[in-house]
């Protein structure tokens, strides 16, 4: 959930300076495919509030609390994220017309957040006896495995390549690692025969050491964070809760099922929020499309379902008529009817290990170092193919021998590199 995509090239800057400054065969398991019908479910629904006025965030709680249960305060380090009074307000407001509340507080690294000068633990025991069950979690930071992917590396390698083995900080003494193999791919064409330093560094330079997140980790409070990839390893970095993003004409049951499989293995929640399709208005899918990816996103199991609410184009954000419709008419649907139950997959695709490709696309790159290798095109053909198969009741899992899938009694077992059967 990008509150401003406009400054994602600073987040991404930010991010990587911080890092200096601070830091085959088809196994067969018989199984019932679930199709009891459901009703009235335990899901959270709800809208990312990304304004910068009390005034504003009442009147969309006043517009939708007849049907939403979940208001997500993500201001974004705007005007409100430097007033605590004011965003009690906010939540106060909205947990007394019956809502559940999720706190966006930026990252560490956002000098005009109010909680840096006051001690996390001390902000989030407050919260929690002042909102109680109603008080979700707390958003930290955005995107991370976006941003490692997305970050210009050749250009950080460029200007900071001299400082590796001089300097000595976790992040960069990593770092000095995988620089060799970058510069062998470069001038012999070496494909890496893994990328363990790579996932080492993501999962515990970047997210666990992050002192945000571990000042977090040390408080009673859920973490969550949206990104649109690599969600697997955002958990494995620390996070309770990942938002897949359904936007960006990427695939709906691609990215569930990248969430839903890292997240059942994982024992950790996840859920969607529905992002941009266009970087100009109108920003959002149509109000039929929207309803559509909400209900995929439900059978499948989602326990939180997000809509993104950004730019501040009128009133009541970059949401129109048609958007309200499908939200009040989605939340009509799932109380009243039954749908059938797609949560739990029937089948999972099994990856390298610490394979941190993007697979946004064929050519999409792997850990934000390096081009496709001879893996990736043979991923992409049997994903496609299984997504075809079984839609968003897949998981798409990594291979973990801390995260077994012989924990989950799937019928269909895929491995990546085998050839299927017909």
């Amino acid at each position: 959930m990008s509150n401003y995509r406009s400054l994602k090239k600073y987040f991404i800057a930010l991010l990587l300076v911080a890092i200096i400054v601070i830091s085959s065969l088809t196994i067969y398991v018989f199984y019932p495919r679930s199709t009891q019908a459901k009703a009235n479910p335990n899901v959270n629904v709800g809208i990312a509030f990304c304004g910068n006025t009390t005034a504003e965030a009442k009147l969309l709680i006043d517009r939708t609390k007849s049907y939403t249960n979940l208001f997500v305060l993500a201001s974004g380090g705007g005007p409100i994220s430097h007033n605590r009074t004011q965003i009690e307000e906010i939540c106060d407001y909205a947990v007394s017309q019956g809502l559940k509340i999720i706190m966006s507080i930026g990252t560490i690294y956002i000098d005009s957040w109010f909680w840096k000068s006051i001690p996390i633990e001390e902000i989030t025991d407050a919260w929690q006896q002042r909102w109680g069950d109603n008080f979700l979690g707390i958003y930290y930071n955005d995107e991370p495995a976006g941003i490692q992917l997305d970050g210009d590396w050749d250009e950080w390698f460029r200007n900071y390549s001299s400082s590796l083995g001089k300097v000595d900080f976790p992040a960069i003494n990593t770092l000095a690692k995988i620089y060799p193999k970058i510069q062998a791919l470069e001038i012999n064409g070496t494909t890496p025969e893994n990328y363990d330093i790579e996932a080492y560094f993501f999962i515990q330079n970047v997210l666990k050491e992050d002192p945000g997140l571990m000042l977090l980790k040390n408080t009673s409070v859920k973490i969550c964070t949206s990104d649109y990839c690599l969600y697997w390893f955002d958990y494995l970095g620390g996070y309770d809760t990942m938002f897949a993003e359904l936007g960006w004409n990427h695939s709906v049951a691609q990215q569930i099922s990248l969430v839903k499989g890292a997240a059942r293995l994982q024992d950790k929640d996840w859920g969607t929020i529905l992002t941009w399709k266009y970087r100009q208005e109108p920003y959002l899918d149509s109000g039929e499309e929207i309803y559509n990816q909400m209900l995929t996103s439900y059978q499948a199991g989602a326990k939180y379902i997000i809509l993104f609410n950004y730019p501040i184009l009128g009133d009541y954000g970059v949401m129109k008529d048609e958007h309200f419709v499908a939200l009040e008419r989605f939340w009509n649907d799932i109380t009243t009817k039954s749908y059938e139950d797609l949560s739990q997959s029937e089948a999972v695709l099994v990856l390298p290990s610490n394979y941190g490709w993007g697979m946004r696309n064929p050519t999409d790159n792997i850990w934000g170092f390096y081009p496709t290798d001879e893996k990736s095109q043979v991923i992409w053909d049997i994903m496609s193919s299984l997504l075809s198969r079984h839609g968003a009741s897949l998981d798409i899992v990594y291979d973990d021998p801390e995260y077994p899938i012989s924990t989950v009694e799937y019928k269909f077992v895929y491995y990546w590199n085998q050839t299927l059967p017909t």
